[in-house]
């Protein structure tokens, strides 16, 4: 658990550099804010990061095993790509600040792709719901970091500083990868062929061709909704009058600490209930959590911080309690001899969402203002919802998400309801 807590550390830290903290520069820049919005698709491979991820099953470096080997060399290259960024000028040259960004993004992608075959192959059945809430924990710590501090610390010094800073931060996922206990050996793939086709066939074969692609839509789907909400969040405080300084100490920094806490209150609820009625659960609360941003948006409440502070609060914590119960969920479908391969193409619906159907939340909060827009995101949340009863319905007869390797599928405890 501590492995995974500094592992998760460095996977969350280079996201809001080339995110919420970059679009706060670039909003400080003067940069259009319809090029913001569509910016989120510099963070395009963490889309298609599946597309790659057959190498990672199939090779092993020569060193620190089939996992930590690929970690610790994506760590030490974001170290260098995160440096090299502090040198940007979002005004001047956007479009070398974008590939930058995309560089981040890749390498990234990659190290997410090595730490969630990692956490899949380490955790046994019953630790999945605390391990994906410590992995979010440490996930979240570092969004703090690179969030909350690196927009306080922008009101005080230059960028290329706190930048510089946030990449000397990435040695924090190297102490933790050089020391995390490598997971049980399994037998790769035997070829690249293999490890490209067989994850695949064996996700189909084991699902069902319609149940697995309606499981593929509700991943896209399912934090849609906070997706467009999250790419948003930033632009329309700053120009609302919130300062810098106000969005890393309460969005950012407050607002991080809640989702630490609803990952965590949903690691022990998941615990108690399974994943079917925890997906329903927190997914109506995730959903309905973006009506407090329609609330702040009223021009009587317009920098009204006492609102701004319980909204933060109510739609992070309940970001948090949908997190959890998805991390599990995408964890419970893979079998762990393809587990980065299969939690790749996984994530990366879900990244789908983020980076490419929340591209144009610009654009539509431009043309709808921001009290039509808020509401949109709730809408955005409803189709994911009503695909669960076809493969997670809320009953009472008790409904298995089968763990490939598990011996007696009757103690699988994680369909319980």
């Amino acid at each position: 658990m501590a492995a995974l807590l500094l592992l998760g550390f460095a996977s969350g830290l280079p996201l809001l550099l080339i995110g919420t903290t970059l679009k706060a520069w670039m909003t400080e820049e003067q940069v259009d804010l319809g090029a913001i919005g569509w910016f989120s698709l510099a963070s395009l491979p963490y889309s298609f990061k599946f597309l790659w991820s057959p190498f990672l099953d199939r090779f092993t470096l020569p060193f620190l095993g089939r996992r930590r080997g690929w970690l610790i060399l994506m760590q030490i290259a974001l170290m260098v790509a995160i440096a090299f960024m502090a040198f940007q000028q979002p005004k001047q040259a956007l479009q070398l600040l974008a590939i930058n960004a995309i560089v981040i993004a890749f390498l990234s992608a990659t190290q997410d792709i090595a730490a969630d075959a990692y956490r899949t192959d380490v955790l046994t059945e019953l630790e999945m719901g605390v391990g994906a809430a410590v992995f979010i924990l440490g996930y979240r710590v570092a969004l703090l970091i690179a969030g909350s501090l690196g927009l306080i610390l922008a009101d005080r010094m230059p960028w290329s500083s706190v930048y510089l800073l946030m990449a000397g931060m990435m040695v924090i996922g190297i102490f933790g990868c050089l020391f995390a206990p490598e997971p049980r050996q399994i037998s790769p793939p035997a070829s690249l062929a293999e490890a490209v086709i067989l994850p695949f066939g064996e996700f189909f074969q084991r699902k069902g061709v319609i149940q697995a692609l309606l499981i593929l839509v509700f991943i896209t789907l399912y934090k849609l909704g906070d997706a467009l909400l999250s790419n948003m969040a930033t632009p329309f405080l700053l120009t609302v009058g919130f300062t810098k300084t106000d969005i890393g100490a309460i969005q950012v920094g407050m607002g991080l600490i809640a989702t630490i806490v609803g990952a965590l209150v949903g690691g022990v609820i998941l615990s108690k209930i399974g994943i079917n009625r925890s997906l329903w659960v927190f997914g109506v609360l995730q959903a309905l959590s973006n009506f407090a941003y329609f609330i702040l948006a009223q021009p009587q409440f317009a920098q009204n911080y006492q609102l701004l502070v319980v909204t933060i609060n109510i739609e992070n914590f309940c970001g948090g309690l949908g997190t959890a119960a998805f991390v599990a969920f995408l964890m419970s479908l893979c079998n762990q001899r393809f587990s980065a391969t299969q939690y790749a193409l996984l994530s990366s619906l879900m990244a789908v969402s983020r980076d490419i159907l929340a591209a144009p939340s610009g654009s539509i909060a431009k043309s709808t203002g921001w009290s039509t827009f808020f509401l949109i995101t709730i809408v955005a949340a409803v189709p994911g919802l009503l695909l669960l009863p076809v493969f997670a319905p809320w009953n009472h007869k008790p409904i298995t998400i089968p763990r490939p390797g598990l011996e007696d599928e009757e103690d699988d405890v994680w369909g319980r309801n």
